[in-house]
């Protein structure tokens, strides 16, 4: 398995040649499987690690998520970006002290984003996002310079679409020392090829969390030099288990485990996978 300081560099480096899929496990078992199809490096997904633990997205406590982000370090021989919300922490002085827990599992970056979780004031306002950025990257670069962070505008999910204050906001994340930037929301080419032009060179982080049309191709062409998945593949996988469960459940057929995946092809490659990781 390559060292921490390894899966950093070769992150970095990532992020300074074309583009790249970071698809978004929610433990173990999915990290293994994303390496085993060639991915180059893996997110956490907020989202997805804790409906794994019977709980709504932003429920759980920061001590569980960075036992839950040091696990997936661990399960992985690749570099992992952790999705760290919005740090677990009201002032800038106790955020740096979340980013250093986080740092110390093991990730390659990390991400920070403005979202408050209040509904009545859903973003941070600009002058305390940017204060809560430069105190992340202090508190990384005490510990771990190498470590990429990422800057995130929630504007549009939480339904602010003005394309202008989401492009301010990841500017001045930019100059707070964020290493990347990211939208979760936009839809467009033209909103993409907006942020792009207006954060070069630093590179972009799109979300795609549906069938939006786009490939990986669509996306590189635009300049976009990631491709994240948020909790998309954990939905989809909670879609084939709710099909088949509510079938059963509900009409006492067993249609839904048509598709299921044979127990011989996911136990061989977990059996093949711990064989390789032994020897």
């Amino acid at each position: 398995m390559p060292s921490i300081a390894e899966k950093r560099r070769a992150f970095r480096a990532l992020h300074g040649r074309g583009c790249f899929v970071i698809p978004n496990p929610w433990d173990a078992g999915s990290a293994r499987y994303l390496q085993h199809l060639g991915f180059k490096a893996l997110a956490t997904t907020s989202s997805g690690a804790a409906w794994s633990q019977g709980l709504p997205d932003t429920a759980v406590a920061r001590d569980a998520v960075v036992a839950h982000i040091a696990s997936i370090v661990a399960a992985t021989d690749l570099p992992v970006n952790a999705d760290f919300e919005s740090g677990y922490a009201a002032s800038p002085r106790e955020l740096g002290e979340s980013v250093q827990m986080c740092v110390a599992t093991g990730v390659a970056g990390l991400s920070i984003e403005d979202s408050t979780s209040d509904a009545k004031n859903p973003l941070f306002a600009l002058d305390d996002a940017v204060a809560r950025i430069r105190a992340a990257r202090r508190a990384i670069d005490a510990k771990a310079p190498e470590v990429m962070l990422v800057g995130r505008a929630e504007c549009f999910l939480v339904g602010r679409t003005d394309l202008g204050e989401t492009i301010a906001r990841l500017k001045a994340y930019a100059a707070a020392g964020a290493d990347c930037l990211y939208a979760p929301g936009i839809r467009t080419r033209e909103q993409i090829a907006a942020i792009v032009e207006a954060v070069a060179p630093k590179p972009v982080n799109v979300l795609i969390g549906g069938a939006l049309g786009f490939t990986v191709k669509d996306l590189a062409d635009l300049g976009v030099q990631r491709i994240s998945l948020g909790g998309a593949l954990a939905r989809a996988a909670w879609r084939g288990f709710i099909r088949a469960a509510r079938g059963i459940a509900e009409s006492g057929t067993f249609d839904g485990l048509a598709d299921a995946v044979s127990f011989a092809e996911i136990n061989g490659f977990f059996r093949q996978d711990l064989e390789r990781r032994r020897s």
